[in-house]
């Protein structure tokens, strides 16, 4: 499967290390942050790339920041409770419901549904979830000028599209 993901800055990955003393009871503590625009069912590469390249022409570069820590309760997929990075960014929203258009929504994770977000852990207690959502953060900004197409059975980037400023 596929993903067109935003890179984040270094700050963000050295909040959520900041952030590890409070995820280690988690099952699961990322070690890679990600904020995922828009995954892709589509398994053709090739294909894939040009249809974004195409549908992110005239994409001009945005802002988002990094704004709290909150938990998805019940997640749609995977183990749960989810503590992430809250991520507030319009131009991100604008960009996620351009590909939703174009390349239709994954139900339940899409669409009305999409929420902006950086993981840090799953699958601990509600109330080790509570406590890390009650951390007070530095916002981080910054602008997105590029986006990654990229590839979890691989778990790398297999395609960058810059986006003017």
């Amino acid at each position: 499967m596929y993903s067109l993901n935003v890179p984040v800055p270094g700050r963000v990955a050295r909040l959520a290390s900041d952030l590890f003393p409070y995820l280690a009871s988690f099952d699961r503590v990322r070690d890679r942050q990600t904020l995922v625009c828009k995954r892709f069912e589509e398994s053709e590469f090739d294909r894939l790339r040009e249809r974004l390249r195409q549908t992110l022409v005239g994409q001009p570069a945005f802002e988002a920041r990094v704004t709290g820590i909150d938990f998805f309760e019940q997640p749609p997929r995977g183990s749960a409770p989810v503590v992430y990075l809250e991520v507030e960014s319009s131009g991100l929203i604008e960009l996620h419901r351009r590909l939703v258009d174009e390349f239709g929504p994954i139900d339940g994770l899409e669409g009305d549904d999409y929420v902006p977000h950086v993981t840090l852990a799953r699958g601990g207690t509600l109330a080790d979830a509570r406590v890390v959502a009650g951390k007070e953060i530095e916002p981080v900004e910054w602008t997105v000028s590029q986006v990654d197409l990229y590839d979890s059975s691989f778990r790398e980037s297999v395609a960058s599209i810059s986006l003017p400023a």
